[in-house]
């Protein structure tokens, strides 16, 4: 007979599922090891060493999540791209000041924990941490029965890097005569996935394994293209650099503004490319006004550079050799701080 005793797995936490997770991404963890990073995994606090040889280092950090898109990846039953996106959106967001990534710190938390959904996550995790050049040195895996519903999950990240003092990008360093420069996204990265998703199984109507209108790809293949990194295409010119947007929520007006100095505006030239098909179908099927599109989604454009005049075809061909496509999308002109998209 029972004795009416309770045990955490009648509550909806298994510990043995906990153990089983932690073996399977210990090995993972262990493979983005970079010079900075002491101790092993699993202890109660990740450790990294300050860098040195640098005069007056500043240390930036990010933290964020990658909205929706991980129903999507839940739906599709595809884990092992989500937690790249992760890195590669924080990277992207210290990358913008001039700082090279440290270390990164995941934040999983499940309904129901399955330890291969976790590996498949942490997997995708450690492949942005190696293409970034950071340790992943901690991080959380939750079991939160009552507040995720099986098999529904959550995920952030936390981004530490390094900059020198001297060496941070913005506004303050932004000139008159600067150009903008455009940096093609992947696809949607990781923004304006609760529209996406809404439009494509209300008004397209349809599932991950259909096709996409328009592409010789799946729903899935589509909407779940990895959030493009940009630190190997800039870092080789960032000492060319004034100011840079990561063009995340909000869209290319909501923060191409964010590194304009007062007294001038961006002028956006609209027709300097060709907005990719997944944004046009999206647009169509929605019906979703023209201007709506830029305040939701990137359009095509991952990332704006803002530099002088005479080092914007610099830029462009380092984003050539790195396999990214760049180009002259605009310039700055005296206003009063707005984007003006023509």
């Amino acid at each position: 007979m029972s004795d009416g005793a309770l045990h955490y797995r009648s509550a909806g936490v298994d510990l043995d599922a906990s153990d089983a997770a932690k073996a399977r991404i210990g090995r993972l963890v262990e493979s983005t090891r970079t010079g900075g990073a002491v101790g092993g995994f699993g202890g109660f606090g990740g450790m990294f060493k300050v860098p040195s040889g640098m005069r007056s280092p500043v240390l930036v950090s990010s933290a964020d999540g990658v909205g929706t898109k991980v129903k999507l990846a839940i739906d599709a039953g595809r884990h092992s791209t989500i937690g790249h996106d992760l890195v590669n959106h924080c990277a992207n967001d210290i990358l913008v000041q001039g700082a090279s990534p440290l270390f990164f710190l995941d934040y999983i938390a499940f309904g129901k924990l399955d330890p291969l959904v976790a590996e498949a996550v942490v997997g995708g995790v450690a492949a942005g941490c190696i293409e970034n050049e950071c340790s992943l040195i901690g991080g959380e895996t939750a079991e939160m029965p009552g507040l995720y519903t099986e098999p529904d999950y959550d995920l952030a990240g936390f981004i530490v890097g390094c900059v020198e003092e001297d060496r941070i990008l913005g506004s303050g360093r932004v000139k008159r005569d600067d150009v903008l420069i455009a940096l093609e996204s992947s696809g949607l990265h990781t923004n304006g996935y609760s529209l996406a998703r809404k439009i494509v199984a209300e008004r397209m109507k349809l599932g991950a394994n259909d096709a996409f209108p328009g592409l010789d790809s799946s729903v899935g293949d589509v909407l779940l293209a990895i959030h493009r990194s940009y630190l190997r295409t800039l870092k080789p010119v960032l000492g060319r650099v004034h100011a840079m947007a990561h063009i995340t929520g909000g869209g290319i007006p909501g923060n191409l503004n964010r590194v304009l100095p007062s007294g001038h505006d961006a002028i956006v030239d609209a027709g300097s490319w060709e907005v990719p098909t997944v944004f046009a179908e999206l647009a169509r099927a929605g019906r979703v006004p023209r201007e709506e599109m830029f305040r939701i989604f990137n359009m095509g454009v991952g990332m704006i550079v803002v530099a002088p005049r005479d080092t914007a075809d610099d830029i462009i061909q380092s984003a050539r050799v790195a396999g990214v496509v760049g180009w002259r999308m605009g310039e700055l002109r005296p206003g009063s701080g707005n984007v003006v998209i023509r």
